[in-house]
């Protein structure tokens, strides 16, 4: 079945060909046996009278007949469950950013020649090398750039010739609180150009990471063009009794076996599909509950040995010595005016640093809230609703856990994907979260609590009491980029309707963090999904919180859950722009 298609009504049996057959039947019928002759004498009115009568009474059946057949033929057999119906929810392509359907372009990534199954010509952690592009100086002025060289090198020692390796560059201060990312520039020759920016006074020192060598991208990047998942799930289906089947679920019906035997279902709001292998025999209708499957082996011996744990995610050896950035008319930190943080503000690069733990925004004045008291203060009148994943949900836990007056409401509902909810009265402030729609990886859970985002926001009347956050990324990791696309357009769309109708509402997007380092969920497939994320709601008055960065700015160990210190500086930012400076 083409994706969105669906099987039009039979026009069979509509009002005028039913007038139609039953014209035709009296046209037919009274030459014959209906009409009177002029002939027939009077005597016999009687019998004629009965016959007249018996006539109309056989044409009434008939034309019943007709109509129940016609009816019959033209509505769907309740035990066949059909593909969706049409019900666009969202815009047509040429009304959405460009680039969002452009995937080649968008998502370009060097290529990677040569023969895979030769691990030692992959990119080394042990013998790629990085020194200081130019001389090297006692001290270095704050607001300034350092910059060095990346030569990638094989396990031989053998420089490369071509690019596509993922690395991670940051320029740390002491201690484990300070940091920035560094910008990485891929020549495609073998070679890097890393530039860093000098944002406080002090000592600083350069690491270099390989996260995957271009040949484990070359893995990553064929098991998204060649497989439409890496995962399955499981639906459960119940019958009146209580009786309870299982069957394989997913984004596509070509994934669980023949499409005739297939239970399809259509998101009314969004459009969004999702498919069940057929039950051995309850009907498709019969679907309550839903969680995650299992995981597919999706590389081969030789792809393993380029995605194992001793060369994923490793500190180069070799690097440079520490240096020293000297204060400017007595400042520490290089920080220019910038304005109040509200929607639409253009993205820099870097998007912002630690210092002493705490995040400077480089593209607005971002503000730390310390205290429950200086949350609530933010929060009172506002009702927030965060949509998303586990990432997400960390905001909500850590708003419930630091403010004592948040009172969470037990809905009796699986907590894994809520929905959630905590409240304070006396100041006016609700709290939600739920988890996204499918797919999604999650312990058994009701289908009817799976709301999908674009769902959610059409409910919304918005307004300046309302922030909406939405976190999207880690569960779609496990398919190509062509169903994230799909997804984003929906919800740019109900986005795109929420800001007409309530202008003044706040939308929040959060960028996917780092964390994953498996074929399942690489940092890769993470970076080409906020690629994504940023393009679908480019020319949208949203504001932005870059946990891309954030989660990747320190040195500290990497968890798709990051820790507090963190998710503490993402609330912050959430909550400089509800209450800009």
């Amino acid at each position: 079945m083409a994706e969105g298609g669906w099987i039009q009504q039979s026009s069979v049996g509509g009002p005028g060909i039913l007038k139609k057959s039953v014209q035709h039947f009296r046209y037919k019928e009274s030459p014959h046996s209906c009409q009177m002759s002029n002939q027939q004498p009077q005597a016999s009115t009687q019998l004629v009278n009965s016959q007249i009568k018996w006539c109309k009474i056989v044409a009434a059946v008939l034309a019943v007949a007709i109509w129940v057949f016609c009816f019959k033929i033209s509505w769907p057999d309740s035990s066949i469950p059909l593909p969706p119906r049409p019900r666009p929810a969202y815009q047509s392509p040429s009304s959405l950013p460009q680039g969002l359907f452009n995937l080649t372009h968008l998502l370009y990534w060097p290529p990677t020649p040569g023969d895979r199954g030769d691990f030692l010509a992959s990119t080394s952690p042990q013998t790629s090398t990085y020194h200081l592009r130019g001389p090297a100086q006692d001290s270095y002025a704050l607001g300034g750039y350092l910059e060095a060289v990346l030569v990638a090198r094989d396990h031989r020692g053998r420089p490369k010739t071509h690019g596509g390796d993922l690395f991670r560059a940051q320029l740390l201060g002491p201690g484990r609180k300070t940091g920035v990312p560094g910008d990485i520039q891929d020549l495609e020759n073998g070679t890097y150009l890393l530039s860093f920016a000098l944002l406080w006074a002090g000592q600083a020192r350069v690491q270099v990471r390989l996260v995957h060598s271009s040949e484990a991208v070359g893995v990553l990047r064929r098991i998204w063009r060649e497989r439409g998942a890496t995962v399955d799930f499981k639906g459960y289906f119940r019958g009146p009794t209580g009786y309870e089947e299982s069957a394989i679920c997913n984004v596509n019906p070509l994934l669980i076996g023949k499409e005739a035997s297939t239970c399809h279902y259509r998101d009314e709001d969004s459009g969004e599909l999702w498919f069940c292998a057929r039950p051995p025999t309850l009907p498709c209708n019969s679907l309550v509950e839903h969680s995650g499957g299992s995981y597919w082996k999706v590389i081969t011996s030789s792809d393993e040995a380029l995605m194992a744990w001793n060369v994923t995610d490793k500190i180069l050896a070799q690097g440079l010595i520490p240096i020293w950035v000297a204060k400017e008319s007595g400042r520490d930190l290089a920080l220019s005016p910038r304005p109040p943080c509200h929607p639409g503000l253009p993205a820099s690069k870097p998007s912002g640093f630690y210092h002493q733990a705490m995040w400077h925004s480089l593209s607005c004045s971002s503000r730390s809230f310390p205290t429950a008291d200086s949350i609530l203060g933010c929060l009172a009148g506002r009702v927030v609703h965060m949509m998303g994943d586990s990432t997400l949900r960390q905001w909500w836990e850590f708003l419930r856990d630091t403010v004592p007056s948040l009172k969470p409401v037990d809905l009796h509902v699986t907590y894994q994907t809520g929905p959630l909810m905590a409240v304070d009265t006396s100041r006016g402030i609700v709290l939600h979260w739920r988890a996204h729609g499918w797919p999604l990886r999650s312990l058994r859970t009701p289908v009817a609590s799976l709301h999908s985002v674009t769902r959610e926001l059409g409910g919304l009347a918005g307004g300046p009491h309302t922030v909406v956050v939405l976190g999207l990324g880690a569960h779609f990791t496990t398919f190509p980029p062509s169903v994230f696309a799909r997804r984003l357009a929906g919800i740019r769309a109900a986005v795109a309707a929420l800001l007409a109708r309530a202008p003044r509402t706040l939308v929040v997007v959060k960028l996917a963090n780092t964390g994953y380092k498996s074929a399942y969920g690489s940092d890769w497939f993470t970076l080409q999904l906020n690629r994504l994320l940023r393009a679908a709601f480019a020319d949208l008055p949203v504001a932005w919180v870059d946990a891309w960065e954030m989660t990747s700015s320190l040195a500290l160990p990497d968890s798709i859950h990051p820790g507090r210190l963190i998710v503490r500086n993402e609330v912050d930012m959430l909550l400089s722009f509800v209450c800009p400076a």
